[in-house]
């Protein structure tokens, strides 16, 4: 074991093979800094690219860019409040609100350092998994991945905010939405409306963007000025690596956890990430998470890259990819010739290692490009908002297109868009929302399942046992922090207008309605499902309407009144009208000419910004998407006038 391991460094430290790793990260750091693309579009990028490498170089290449993505897309979470990839929504929780402070050098260090003690910390258990993960994991059937489903949920609790109650609604709204489409045992079309799109369900991406991006930039263009309210960035740098060494077994911990989670087929970034920052909170004392906590970034991102280690375990050694991104990368080693299985791990020794070693040396190379490069994208949070917002607006709209390439991706993101600025408003948590769509469709599937192979005796398997005396931990922990007897809902603190929130409250009871009348017209296995999740949601939102159309003291959250906001920048529906504007242009004459006039008339009026640099600043974004869409072969959306006319690329 021991020669296999040092002759694996050995092959991978030639010059050449070195090379092609270092090639991987450069294009995973170029995929991650871009929001919403993530490693599975740079994997599907470089395919073409490994066919003729030897097996080394080529692993090293993909292994190289997997790391290094799920470092990279740390930027945009942190600095724009933008998720950049599914795997890093609960880094915005505490990362954005740091580079609001003008944190942002502290968050990013923490970020990168807590990064590559993950990924080495993945690679490491990767390496003893060589031995002990194939009992591990076979063991696990679908009830016991059911609970794991189960625990997510109960993360609900901890990221509900002041208000449990509407803690609980917004992760019903999320298991509601997820319900849409083919149901897992029977396959018939759940709240389709009898649209193609529909019938596929809701696409992640396209849902993270609109519920945490959107209502951001829409708060910050509001409030004028920069995302950062001081330009000193330089300090930070330090104080991160202290926060790691301060931290060090809270990295330790949420790094094991990560990468445990990570080798189990079907749970994935979306949903490790916010088990991972349950368990901090519920575990870190004196805490201030959610409003800028540098505990919060280390322990989600440590967790992210070592959950990358995990994955390669039931993709290597059962052939069972664990997410998209490794279903891409077993297609990849197929490309070169390379068997996943068991065979892999006892004929071709080696080659495990070498995928080892990459992992860890990807992780202090992409660790080492991030610190280099940070001072100078940093510095974006001390530039006008005015400026950055147009480019976040098509950035997000160009990144939710190419999620499956369709213009109805773009009225997806514009309806959850205002779902997400109204629960933002209104006091409604979004992270329960995420978490509740996340586990919809895996808790329907591996409970249909374990009722099919055990029937009701799988509550009592041990496994199941184990899990749920971890949940019960959990839930006891988080009631005695939050203590649920005293709280209310921060919303009731202002204004004395209750009849918006009380509007507001309507539209989940609304949704949960449809659900349960949608669900009536199934057959039993199609609907027992969405009907628990409607039925039970239908009992906790009602009463909360009820609530909120009594309270003397609910608030008008819709009144542009904040402290914060620019009287000159606009108002809440001018911003709404704005973004909603260039999707509409959108599908009226393409992106690429509805961005064009969409940066010609925001830079110059909302921004304020002078002819000359409306323009110059216009022509250098455009561009950039062009290239950009034209480097990734992404494509631009069409409009409808633009397809009864032949125009030429990029236009068309």
């Amino acid at each position: 074991m021991i020669d296999a391991l040092l002759s694996a460094l050995v092959a991978l430290s030639s010059p050449d093979r070195l090379f092609y790793m270092a090639l991987g990260v450069a294009i995973g750091y170029g995929i991650g800094v871009l929001p919403a693309l993530g490693g599975l579009a740079g994997l599907s990028l470089v395919l073409p690219f490994i066919y003729g490498l030897d097996e080394v170089s080529a692993l090293a290449m993909l292994v190289g860019l997997v790391a290094v993505a799920a470092t990279a897309d740390t930027y945009s979470s942190i600095l724009m409040g933008i998720p950049g990839s599914s795997a890093s929504q609960a880094t915005i929780l505490d990362g954005f609100p740091m580079a609001r402070r003008g944190e942002a050098a502290r968050a990013l260090s923490a970020s990168f350092l807590s990064s590559m003690v993950g990924g080495i910390v993945g690679a490491v258990i990767l390496t003893g998994a060589v031995l002990v993960a194939r009992p591990l994991i076979l063991a696990l059937g679908t009830a016991e991945l059911f609970m794991l489903a189960v625990l997510g949920l109960s993360m609900v609790g901890v990221l509900a905010g002041r208000s449990f109650a509407k803690g609980l609604v917004a992760c019903g709204l999320g298991l509601a939405l997820g319900t849409i489409g083919s149901a897992p045992a029977t396959a018939e079309y759940r709240l389709d409306f009898g649209t193609i799109y529909l019938s596929d369900g809701l696409h992640l991406p396209v849902l993270v963007l609109a519920i945490f991006a959107l209502p951001e930039i829409v708060d910050l263009a509001r409030g004028g000025g920069t995302i950062s309210r001081t330009a000193e960035l330089g300090q930070g740098w330090v104080a991160g690596f202290r926060d790691i060494l301060r931290n060090w077994w809270l990295l330790l911990r949420t790094s094991s956890i990560g990468s445990v989670l990570g080798a189990i087929p079907g749970l994935g970034g979306s949903v490790t990430d916010w088990i991972v920052y349950g368990h901090a909170v519920q575990t870190e004392k004196n805490g201030q998470f959610g409003k800028g906590d540098v505990r919060g970034v280390i322990a989600v991102e440590a967790s992210n890259n070592a959950r990358e280690g995990g994955a390669l375990v039931p993709t290597l050694f059962f052939g069972i990819p664990s997410s998209g991104s490794m279903a891409v990368f077993l297609g990849g080693m197929t490309l070169i010739g390379i068997e996943a299985g068991p065979q892999l791990v006892g004929e071709r020794l080696d080659l495990t290692y070498a995928i080892i070693w990459s992992l860890a040396i990807a992780n202090v190379m992409g660790t080492a490009l991030c610190f280099m490069t940070s001072p100078l994208i940093a510095r974006l949070t001390t530039i006008r908002f005015g400026l950055i917002a147009p480019v976040m607006v098509a950035v997000v709209c160009f990144g939710a297109f190419n999620t499956s390439r369709d213009i109805a991706d773009l009225y997806l993101l514009l309806a959850v868009g205002v779902l997400g600025l109204f629960m933002r408003r209104f006091g409604w948590p979004r992270p329960p929302f995420v978490v509740g769509f996340v586990l919809a469709q895996p808790m329907e599937t591996y409970l249909y399942q374990a009722v099919q192979f055990y029937g009701g005796s799988f509550l009592l398997r041990p496994g199941v046992l184990i899990i749920a005396a971890i949940i019960v931990v959990f839930v006891i922990i988080g009631a005695r922090q939050r203590k649920l007897a005293n709280t209310e809902d921060e919303s009731e603190k202002t204004g004395s207008n209750p009849v918006p929130q009380a509007i507001f409250a309507l539209v989940p009871v609304a949704i949960f309605a449809t659900v349960l009348w949608d669900a009536s017209r199934h057959s039993f296995l199609g609907a027992i499902f969405p009907m628990m999740v409607a039925g039970t949601m239908l009992v906790i939102s009602l009463p909360i309407a009820a609530r909120l159309a009594f309270a003397r003291n609910a608030g008008n959250l819709l009144h542009d009144g904040e402290q914060d906001a620019d009287p000159q920048a606009g108002g809440f529906w001018t911003y709404l009208l704005w973004f909603a504007g260039l999707i509409v242009g959108t599908a009226l004459v393409g992106f690429l000419l509805a961005s064009i006039v969409f940066f010609l008339a925001f830079l110059r009026w909302p921004a304020r910004c002078s002819w000359t640099t409306t323009l110059i600043f216009t022509a250098i974004a455009n561009a950039g998407l062009v290239a950009v869409a034209h480097i990734l072969v992404l494509d631009f959306p069409s409009g409808l006038l633009q397809s009864l006319v032949d125009l030429p690329w990029p236009l068309r």
